[in-house]
């Protein structure tokens, strides 16, 4: 009887733990297969795979084989050296005024904080494809109350710790849509990086032209005052003679008023350019007045200007290729909400350890939890979330081929406007050495008594009206190549031959310090190419 009772109670406890094996088991084979699923399909990639546009322009239209105004006015369509383009001013000050501003400029800093948030961001991405693990522990003390256990009055403690994991499985690729998108936006950040640098070294040179082309006009102006008041002096000496009236007295001086009157607009321009200098420098106005109060010439463009290709236009300006990363980013985003489509896997498990007080024991405890979730019904919310993902797609294309086609109408009214002011400024130096020549007669003449005064002042004018056009114009015409340069996308280069690598160029390092410690993300594209 004894051993049938016996029997009979390993039968149950048998019966009471076959369920519980075999749901450890079901648990176990489950997270098993969700696990080789995880590692088995790491290339199911819902959603687009992004491509790069072979044809960056509306309607599939090729790129120009060459420059429209280059054609004409005979422009070097051979390597432009746009990397360094303020080397060939042959302008040392120009030259340390860039390197300077390189280091200092604030809004190039911010370019830089941009970039480091935007490598963080792909930091944020990255860790969502890995599991994600706690460590919990907790202490509690407390004495049940005598009328509920009469021999529970005791003082007890327990010391409860743990971890929980928590792990979605990225099978359909929505996590790695997500990282590919994080790290075309980083991308992006590097090229608007560029294209602040681009805009900075055009600006510093800019206004740096327009210093020296204010201090020749000043000088010239002064040179004018100068000589007119020798015109002056020479009517008084002749009234007080007899020779002349006290009309050519009075036109002398208002001559002499109106070209006085100029110079303090200039000294006023002056000290503006320097005031904007040396805010591009990060430095307060007023600081590189004394360093640049010594007049200088004004810059003077090569003898040959060499603009390269239009094609080469995609390579080299930052904003197409920023516009383009941007593209890639947003595509991949319609990947990220297809994936809501799909039922999502993940797996979760609990270990914890409790230790209650001297003799009471302590006890292991764990779980695993394999789950899917499946959102079947949204009334419509996912599949409108994609299409809104694509319209902003289309968005950013057109905005892409909307910024080839705005460098490419830079370049060439920059061009134009280059090859113009260069015709206009040699008309204006023979226009001057001609007017000299007609002020150096004419007071002879005045002195011989064979012209009035009026010929006088009006030679003088105009010699006055044309050296001031002159000077302007010898500054316009260096700003003007200076604005081709930035057209070109001129103050970096990337590495020759591939469009996706860029070379680590004199301007590379606060890049580099950005991704530090990061996979390489500038040799190649971003999303898979078809």
């Amino acid at each position: 009887m004894k051993q049938r009772r016996l029997t009979h109670a390993s039968e149950q406890v048998t019966a009471l733990t076959q369920p519980m094996a075999s749901t450890r088991r079901a648990a176990f084979m489950m997270a098993a297969a969700i696990i080789i699923v995880a590692i088995g399909l790491p290339g199911c990639l819902v959603g687009p795979d992004y491509v790069r546009p072979e044809a960056p322009l509306p309607n599939e239209t090729p790129m120009p084989d060459a420059w429209h105004e280059a054609t004409v006015e005979d422009f070097q369509q051979n390597e432009s050296p746009v990397r360094v383009w303020w080397h060939t001013f042959e302008d040392p000050k120009l030259v340390e005024l860039i390197a300077r501003a390189e280091q200092a400029n604030l809004d190039l800093q911010q370019a830089v904080a941009r970039i480091m948030e935007a490598r963080a961001q792909v930091g944020v991405a990255t860790g969502q494809q890995w599991p994600q693990v706690e460590a919990t522990a907790d202490y509690s003390v407390g004495a049940a109350s005598a009328a509920v256990v009469p021999d529970g009055t005791d003082t007890a403690g327990v010391l409860a710790g743990g971890f929980a994991m928590n792990w979605e499985i990225d099978v359909f690729g929505g996590i790695r849509r997500g990282i590919e998108s994080a790290e075309a936006g980083f991308e992006a950040s590097i090229e608007d990086y560029r294209d602040v640098m681009v805009a900075l070294f055009a600006e510093v040179a800019a206004s740096y032209v327009d210093v020296r082309a204010f201090q020749l006009r000043i000088a010239f102006s002064q040179n004018n005052v100068a000589s007119q008041r020798d015109s002056l002096q020479l009517t008084r000496d002749r009234f007080n003679a007899g020779l002349t009236s006290a009309l050519d007295v009075a036109q002398a001086e208002s001559n002499l008023g109106e070209t006085e009157a100029t110079i303090p607009t200039l000294e006023s321009a002056l000290e503006f350019s320097l005031n904007r200098l040396a805010i591009l420098l990060a430095t307060p106005p007023g600081t590189l007045h004394e360093e640049l109060s010594e007049a200088a010439d004004v810059p003077v463009p090569p003898d040959t200007i060499a603009v390269g290709l239009p094609a080469e236009l995609l390579r080299q300006r930052p904003d197409i290729r920023s516009a383009e990363r941007a593209l890639a980013a947003q595509t991949a985003q319609i990947g990220v909400a297809t994936a809501d489509l799909y039922p999502r896997f993940s797996l979760a498990g609990l270990l914890t350890f409790d230790v209650a007080g001297p003799g009471d024991g302590s006890g292991v405890s764990w779980s695993i939890v394999p789950g899917m979730r499946w959102n079947i019904f949204n009334a419509g919310r996912v599949r409108s979330q994609i299409r809104v993902e694509e319209a902003r797609t289309e968005q950013l294309f057109l905005a892409y081929e909307q910024t080839v086609l705005l460098a490419l109408e830079e370049v060439e009214n920059s061009l134009v406007a280059y090859a113009k002011e260069q015709a206009r400024k040699q008309k204006l130096t023979e226009a001057v050495d001609a007017s000299q020549r007609a002020v150096d007669l004419v007071r002879t003449q005045y002195l011989a008594g064979l012209t009035n005064f009026q010929n006088v002042l009006d030679s003088q004018r105009t010699l006055f009206r044309l050296q001031d056009a002159l000077a302007e114009s010898e500054g316009f015409l260096s700003q003007d190549l200076v604005f081709v340069y930035q057209a070109l996308g001129g103050g970096w280069a990337p590495i020759s031959g591939d469009m996706e690598g860029d070379e680590a160029g004199p301007q590379q390092a606060p890049i580099d310090a950005a991704a530090e410690n990061s996979t390489d993300t500038q040799s190649e594209p971003v999303g898979p190419e078809a």
